[in-house]
């Protein structure tokens, strides 16, 4: 990086579950928080050329019908001219389910396809599109599953065939700690449960092997943060080579900071995440260097230890 990354958000608004892309040299930034109705575009659109200073273009997605509605966790794949947008939406926390649309411009607008994706599913979120070094396309999203001796959401995966279909769904990450907890005695699908989650899959391959980052805990406060696992294929088996939040958690001037992705600049690995402003009042863009020792990411500062 030309300039150090600054510790302090990256922009001022609410932009919760940041996604950047690199497309010719610009960085375009896709965040959850501007909900579409009728007029109005779903996600807000940034782009910069430093990742310091960003300009911001309005919503980019046209919803889906005259209503509000919530619309979460977007993330862009190109393919060719074609930029694809995956996202969930739902009413609250309720019937989210994931679908894509396509535009041939970072800015949009885009349009949706008509396609839910996981249909049979009751609760699906954060879909990840990813490209394996042999040209596979891989979506990894977070799914209810309660079934577990730790019952929650937990981490999906599926090959994506011609960028709208999902084939071969496998649970390939559920929780195994309580620092994953995201609620306990929780009133989910008619009982009660210790909630955990597993949330914002990220896929990287680094080293000969992939590498798995998630969010864990609750977003809504503190216990937040970014957990790692390594696996020789996209479907695993995934393994976590020093459980818990050792990529980022709340440290320093960070609280509950997570759903993180990942971009290049100045040929370094660089986290784009989301933390809480002092106030709690919004989840702003946020920026790290992701430092690599032994093959394990952090992006935490060097004062804080594991």
């Amino acid at each position: 990086m030309r300039d150090p990354l600054p510790q302090d958000p990256l922009y001022p608004a609410n932009f919760a579950d940041p996604f950047v892309l690199l497309v010719d040299g610009t960085y375009y930034a896709y965040g959850t928080g501007l909900n579409g109705r009728e007029g109005v575009r779903a996600f807000e659109v940034l782009s910069s050329t430093d990742l310091v200073h960003w300009t911001s273009h309005g919503g980019a997605l046209e919803p889906l019908t005259p209503e509000e509605q919530d619309y979460w966790a977007p993330e862009v794949a190109r393919n060719g001219d074609t930029f694809y947008l995956y996202y969930s939406v739902g009413q609250g926390d309720k019937g989210h389910h994931l679908r894509v649309a396509t535009s041939n411009d970072p800015l949009g607008p885009f349009t949706d396809l008509g396609v839910n994706m996981t249909p049979d599913e009751p609760f699906a979120i954060d879909p990840h599109p990813f490209q394996a070094p042999d040209g596979s396309w891989w979506l990894f999203f977070a799914r209810d599953d309660l079934t577990t001796d730790r019952p929650g959401t937990v981490l999906a995966a599926a090959e994506l065939h011609d960028m709208t279909r999902l084939e071969g769904t496998q649970t390939i990450l559920r929780a195994t700690g309580d620092w994953q907890i995201y609620q306990r005695a929780r009133t989910m699908y008619g009982a009660v449960y210790d909630w955990h989650t597993l949330e914002g899959p990220f896929v990287l391959y680094r080293g000969g092997g992939y590498h798995l980052l998630y969010s864990g805990g609750a977003w809504t406060n503190e216990s937040y943060g970014v957990g790692h696992a390594v696996a020789d294929h996209p479907l695993g088996p995934w393994t976590e080579p020093s459980p818990g939040a050792n990529v980022l958690r709340t440290a320093g001037h960070l609280r509950g900071p997570g759903h993180a992705s990942v971009t290049q600049g100045g040929g370094e690995d660089i986290l784009i995440f989301h933390a809480w402003n002092e106030e709690r009042t919004k989840r702003q863009l946020h920026a790290a260097p992701l430092r690599w020792q032994g093959g394990v990411p952090s992006a935490l500062p060097e004062s804080v230890h594991s």
